[in-house]
């Protein structure tokens, strides 16, 4: 593949303000596609940028003009320490259609699969979320999701794909979907019931402010990870053509952002729904600039590993749960103080009871003979 085929060089002025020397900026660790400088070996490079300018199955119109106002702002940041090899591929050229820019972004993404690359993809609206999910499944044979907004993306009753419908496609695929941060006067309540019903996880904005470092678990070993900027709050980011009183603030959107730069599976970081023409002094392009700044740092310095009772950096403990016969085992990392627990049932795709991320709260949970929501679920699922 060709990468020159689908993308525009970038083509930026350059920064008004500084923040720091110009020989620390952001810009200055990264190799970027100009005119006179075409895409190369991407499997030369960690990380690949790319901004999708698609706002067509969406009233948020603006959207699609967000990667360039988000690339300034990320530009002029302070350059990431690590080792780290990024490059800015450009914006796609969109498709005739917005399901031929669908089909593109897939097989871009499915490309940077098999080089190993992670991709970070600037929207546009949240609906280009699909093609990740359809790139890692036809790369994994199934993908995991972790999605932040304040709203449930489900139908509204009109079966036409849409960026407020889009998890529709998702309900019935193996895999998993994990809903964060959503508003319950913003929700359906029946479309919590179906996620549930489903197998999938939704939590209610109260509870994940409530302890983020408990929501850790939910991006460590899921693939694609998509932010709807409308899941913070109007005060921090009013760019958004649906945004709330309520909210994350833009600190706690960042420390999720370091979670998925964290993650030892994440394969995509999306961030989405970001509209220019509704964004006063460009307050939320600064913000999506630093959570993917924060995103590359956790990614910078994350430590995979697999969770092995064998191993002397990891130590086991073995609890009974109440009222059953079934004792529940946790291993925790010497290195990274990561908690899992192993699955009460086997994996439908490898047939053995894997180790699933947790949390020191669920830890804490069953020591005190509560049963963990998280190890629940996967029985409900089964």
């Amino acid at each position: 593949m060709d990468l020159n085929d689908y993308f525009d060089p970038v083509s930026l002025p350059k920064p008004l303000l500084r923040n720091v020397a110009a020989t620390e900026e952001f810009a200055r660790r990264l190799t970027v596609h100009v005119p006179d400088q075409p895409i190369r070996d991407v499997g030369d490079f960690d990380v690949a940028l790319l901004g999708v300018p698609e706002d067509r199955l969406s009233d948020n119109k603006g959207a699609s003009e967000a990667p360039d106002h988000i690339r300034s702002k990320l530009y002029a940041l302070s350059r990431l320490r690590g080792s780290l090899k990024i490059i800015d591929l450009g914006n796609m050229r969109v498709g005739n259609t917005p399901g031929d820019t669908q089909y593109g972004l897939e097989d871009i993404l499915f490309h940077l699969l098999e080089n190993e690359v992670i991709a970070i993809v600037l929207g546009g609206t949240q609906e280009i979320t699909l093609p990740a999910c359809r790139a890692v499944e036809k790369y994994r044979g199934r993908s995991r999701l972790v999605t932040l907004d304040a709203r449930l993306d489900l139908s509204k009753g009109d079966d036409t794909l849409r960026s407020d419908n889009w998890l529709e496609e998702l309900l019935d695929r193996e895999g998993t979907l994990r809903s964060l941060g959503y508003q319950e006067y913003l929700v359906n309540p029946r479309d919590t019931e179906r996620l549930q019903k489903h197998g999938h996880t939704a939590r209610r904005l109260g509870r994940v402010r409530e302890d983020l470092s408990d929501h850790e678990p939910c991006f460590r070993d899921t693939e694609v990870h998509s932010y709807d900027l409308s899941v913070v709050r109007m005060s921090d980011a009013p760019g958004t053509l649906n945004p709330s009183p309520n909210g994350l603030s833009g600190t706690e959107v960042c420390q999720l952002a370091l979670y998925s730069g964290l993650s030892d599976r994440v394969t995509s970081f999306l961030v989405t729904e970001v509209n220019p023409r509704l964004d006063p002094r460009d307050q939320t392009a600064h913000l999506a600039a630093q959570m993917t700044w924060f995103f590359l740092s956790g990614l910078s310095r994350r430590t995979r590993e697999q969770p092995d009772p064998s191993s002397e950096h990891f130590i086991q403990f073995i609890l009974d749960l109440p009222a059953t016969e079934e004792k529940i085992t946790f291993l925790k990392s010497h290195l990274t103080n990561r908690w899992w627990f192993l699955s009460p049932v086997p994996d439908k795709v490898t047939g053995k009871k894997e180790w699933i991320p947790c949390s020191y709260r669920d830890y804490q949970m069953a020591s005190h003979r509560e049963i963990p929501e998280r190890w629940f679920s996967l029985v409900q699922k089964s």
